[in-house]
C-alpha cells in the first residue's frame, strides 16, 4: 500500500497540511518498504492559478492508493484524483503523519470525495 500525506514537513513528526493544492511537502508512505519519501511541493506557492490540479497531477505521478490531508482537494483536483482511483481520506489536520498515519489504521479518519 501507497500512502500520500499532504505535510507541512518531512518527516513522521511533522504535522498534516491541511491544504492540498498549497501543501509545501508530499510525503509517500510505502507500506511494503517500510519507507518515507519527502518530495518539496513549495514551488506551488509561486503558481497563481491550478494549484489543487498541479498537486493532483505531482501526486498521480507516484501512484498511491491513499491520500490523507487535512481540507481535502477542490473540485477539479478532486476530479483528477477520482479518475486515479485513490481512497481520499480527510480532517488529518492538526496532527502528526505519525498520528495520522495511526488514525487512519484504526478507521478514524473520515473518508472524502
Amino acid at each position: 500500500m501507497r500512502i500520500i500525506f499532504t505535510s507541512t514537513g518531512e518527516g513522521w513528526d511533522a504535522k498534516i497540511d491541511p491544504r492540498f493544492g498549497r501543501t509545501d511537502f508530499i510525503l509517500l508512505y510505502d507500506e511494503e518498504k517500510d519507507e518515507l519519501t519527502s518530495i518539496d511541493n513549495r514551488e506551488i506557492m509561486q503558481v497563481a492559478h491550478g494549484a489543487g490540479p498541479k498537486t493532483a497531477q505531482k501526486i498521480f505521478s507516484l501512484k498511491p492508493d491513499i491520500l490523507i490531508t487535512g481540507n481535502g482537494p477542490g473540485g477539479n483536483a478532486a476530479g483528477i484524483l477520482k479518475q486515479m482511483q485513490v481512497k481520499i481520506f480527510i480532517k488529518a489536520g492538526g496532527m502528526s503523519i505519525r498520528e495520522a498515519y495511526e488514525a487512519y489504521k484504526n478507521n478514524q479518519l473520515q473518508p472524502g470525495i
